[in-house]
């Protein structure tokens, strides 16, 4: 594979995202109605937004994506980052793409002024947790939710 180059997401990356956003909600076996895609994406062309993209590119194609978005914490004056979304390709699984865009969010987190860089995975994802154990700490928290 040639070199892999991390960018922030422009106007002009939307065709090239969204493959990798619906193969995204594919892996997790979910559907989201075309209007939460829409305003996802101008979100993340949006400067005032808290929410961010990234690509990851080999050979002119788009190869992974990353989603975070800076917010407030009770426990620091400094913000945290939620990296809420990453995706590979299958063709490129292994291969350190997924490390890079971790590190690119820590790093733009960083220089963003945030204190930390927080995710979740599903249990069932063993490769991406194998690579997750060997860049972060795993701290035991058991997520509840509830839909409103």
């Amino acid at each position: 594979m040639s070199q892999i180059e991390i960018r922030r997401v422009t106007a002009d990356d939307q065709a090239a995202w969204l493959p990798l956003w619906q193969a995204y909600l594919r892996f997790y076996n979910t559907e989201l109605p075309e209007a939460v895609t829409h305003s996802t994406w101008q979100r993340f062309l949006d400067p005032g937004e808290p929410t961010h993209a990234a690509l990851a590119w080999a050979d002119g194609k788009a190869v992974g994506m990353v989603h975070f978005i800076y917010h407030r914490s009770n426990w620091s004056v400094e913000n945290s980052c939620y990296l809420q979304d990453l995706l590979v390709t299958p063709e490129t699984r292994g291969t350190g793409v997924g490390r890079k865009l971790i590190e690119y969010v820590y790093s733009t987190a960083k220089a963003d002024g945030c204190c930390k860089v927080h995710w979740l995975t599903h249990e069932t994802n063993a490769t991406a947790i194998q690579l997750y154990e060997r860049i972060a700490e795993r701290p035991g928290f058991i997520q509840f939710r509830k839909g409103l």
